[in-house]
């Protein structure tokens, strides 16, 4: 499957192409661009203006589809971003950043997705300047834009991408002074986030990685793990446990499946990891 040479869409309005395009052109020598006709917002914002209808898969495909159709062009990247608790460590925030390559020239599509507990992702209601300003130093603001609406969800007053001290201070007062209360929250857009910049980075990154990883019968890319098995044995009672035993790597285009058993190194749990020893 050829790339080389190709014009590829990054189907973004949040300047998302600063750290993806340079990955992708140099490992696909591709020619990106962006389209200023595209409108990302219209699947949904953070800040609830627009709520998602659609999982972030099918977000990630609408947004390249829409991108591709605008350009007439058959390759297309699009990356989409959720935020709350970690999975495995529940009292934690985590980023998901989800990052799908599309071919509609070979009707190949590709996904990576990245798990992060690196995100300064929060919000509050605050009622006094002294709670402001220690949420935005909390938030790393200024380097990370913030949020001010006067509630959560279904509000009436809302800035988004606040960069200074004095804007915060602003709007604080403008809320304030409507409707008596006010609601924080980090800007979680790209432009306005450098460290889910960085995540997308990463996930492009590891995008690429997969992209290269071939079928050994069909050469078809992005052989990669589509399952995990679960049930590695505890080395104290040797029973199953949630950890995993094995990946399965499987082609998409003949169905080709590999077994790689024990890939994180270790053929045994630790009892701590055990729902009998450990429960």
């Amino acid at each position: 499957m050829e790339f080389e040479g190709r014009k590829l869409v990054i189907a973004t309005m949040h300047e998302k192409e600063k750290d993806i395009a340079p990955i992708l052109e140099n490992n696909l020598r591709v020619n990106c661009f962006i389209t200023d006709k595209l409108d990302t917002d219209a699947f949904g914002t953070f800040s609830g203006d627009i709520q998602r209808s659609l999982s972030p898969i099918e977000t990630l495909r609408a947004k390249c589809n829409a991108a591709m159709n605008l350009t007439k062009c058959d390759l297309a990247v699009a990356s989409e971003g959720s935020f709350g608790n970690h999975p495995m460590m529940f009292f934690a925030n985590a980023h998901e950043e989800i990052v799908m390559l599309l071919d509609r020239k070979n009707g190949f599509e590709l996904v990576e997705r990245e798990i992060s507990m690196d995100t300064n992702m929060n919000s509050s209601f605050v009622k006094s300047l002294e709670e402001l300003i220690a949420f935005a130093d909390k938030c790393k603001f200024p380097s990370h834009s913030l949020i001010v609406k006067n509630r959560e969800a279904n509000f009436s007053y809302v800035k988004k991408g606040i960069q200074s001290i004095e804007q915060l201070i602003e709007s604080f007062h403008e809320c304030k002074l409507k409707f008596t209360t006010v609601f924080v929250e980090t800007d979680m857009r790209a432009m306005y986030n450098p460290t889910r910049m960085e995540v997308i980075a990463k996930t492009t990154y590891k995008l690429m990685n997969k992209l290269q990883k071939t079928c050994t019968i069909c050469t078809f890319p992005g052989f990669s793990v589509q399952e995990v098995i679960t049930g590695l044995p505890c080395s104290l009672c040797h029973k199953p446990t949630k950890s995993t035993e094995a990946f399965i790597y499987r082609c998409k285009e003949c169905g080709f499946e590999e077994c790689e058993e024990f890939p994180h190194g270790k053929n045994e749990e630790i009892p701590m990891f055990c729902d009998f020893c450990n429960p």
